[in-house]
């Protein structure tokens, strides 16, 4: 075959034409790949509560977000053409898309003091590819696609240094959750926090990440893991996680940090703030011992202003922030879905609900009413 023969292909997308307005199911165009571009058929994606506040919480955000938009970043599919310049997949791949690069080339990819590699960020975080478009439109608009994936869509194109090859092997509608939100909460444990045996941990938040952070603590033999939810339903979900205690703000009149405080004598080692909420967060690092306690803030906000009380800071706390869980993304996923198959690492207790994408506007609705860790999206 030849590139010349990669025409545009027709297919449903989930659509958010404007904010805080259900999406909608439409026939869309998806152009070819462009040079170091891939075209992949989407098989199955997560949603994540980013795309949930990409749409409902869109304010400040908006303008770097542009309507319409395709939705999706958590996905996983089979590569169904390449690019020009393309060498490291070929038609038939599996794959995970990555919101977050990789190029290999650059100071950060280079550096090992950091995952975030900034080739082509500034053209994903508004929703186009290298060149300044996106490769999906519907009747000649143009559809910008979330974080440069769109996964909510049956195909999509990637950048390929924004792509992941897994094993054939691997479920892609179980470890389309290494796309984001599995990955950025285990990560934040064992990369972030660097979570030591026999420490103590608090957990603030216990959706698909804060649970993931949970699993981290435990895989890094944490002796007490403190998982703290305003939804008690989610508790039985973390002791299987692996948590040791659960604990409801609700149930208490103080704030929780001073019942955390109580609770280990001083303070955790380690805290991780999975819900982004700048009071959490506050609390979150308050809930540490002074001296050498570890907030790791993990739940994504864009346009909120964190509290911090200097002298918190002073005694000798460490505060700082991880995206994807601090690993370097295509050389990352496919060893943690390489995990998944020996039985490391947990996905399917993850998900809650699998739906077919014309019910995609239900995912929302389970996110908003607490009923779903995950909801895994079937494109075909």
């Amino acid at each position: 075959w030849t590139f010349g023969l990669i025409l545009k292909t027709v297919c449903k997308a989930a659509v958010a034409w404007e904010p805080k307005k259900p999406l909608s199911i439409e026939d869309v165009d998806v152009a070819p790949p462009k040079a170091h571009e891939v075209r992949i058929k989407v098989i199955a994606t997560g949603m994540c509560h980013t795309d949930w506040e990409y749409l409902y919480q869109a304010g400040k955000a908006t303008r770097l977000r542009p309507f319409p938009l395709v939705l999706g970043h958590e996905g996983a599919g089979i590569v169904e053409s390449v690019g020009p310049g393309v060498t490291k997949f070929s038609p038939g791949d599996k794959v995970i898309p990555l919101f977050l690069p990789q190029c290999g080339e650059c100071e950060r990819c280079l550096s090992p003091k950091t995952n975030q590699c900034r080739k082509n960020w500034a053209n994903t975080q508004v929703g186009v590819m290298a060149d300044g478009t996106s490769r999906i439109s519907y009747m000649g608009q143009q559809v910008y696609q979330c974080l440069g994936v769109g996964s909510f869509s049956q195909y999509t194109v990637v950048s390929d240094i924004s792509l992941a090859k897994i094993s054939r092997e691997a479920p892609l509608d179980k470890v389309c959750l290494l796309g984001c939100g599995v990955s950025t909460g285990y990560g934040a444990a064992v990369n972030a926090c660097k979570v030591e045996k026999g420490s103590s941990c608090a957990v603030f938040g216990l959706g698909a990440v804060g649970l993931a952070a949970v699993m981290g603590c435990r895989a890094a033999e944490a002796k007490r893991i403190i998982a703290v939810d305003v939804n008690p339903d989610k508790f039985e979900k973390a002791q299987m996680f692996g948590a040791t205690d659960c604990v409801n703000p609700k149930d208490h009149s103080r704030p929780i940090q001073e019942v955390l405080l109580e609770m280990t004598g001083g303070g955790v080692d380690y805290a991780l703030e999975c819900v982004g909420s700048p009071a959490v967060m506050t609390a979150a690092l308050e809930s540490t011992t002074d001296g050498w306690g570890t907030c790791v803030i993990a739940g994504w906000t864009e346009t909120e202003t964190m509290s911090v009380v200097v002298e918190k800071i002073l005694m000798g706390r460490n505060l700082k922030g991880t995206y994807f869980g601090d690993w370097k993304s295509v050389e990352s996923v496919p060893k943690l879905v390489d995990d998944y198959m020996n039985n490391k690492l947990k996905l399917d207790e993850f998900i809650t609900h699998n739906l077919p994408l014309d019910q995609i506007n239900r995912a929302f609705e389970y996110m908003k009413s607490g009923e779903s860790i995950r909801t895994v999206i079937s494109l075909w």
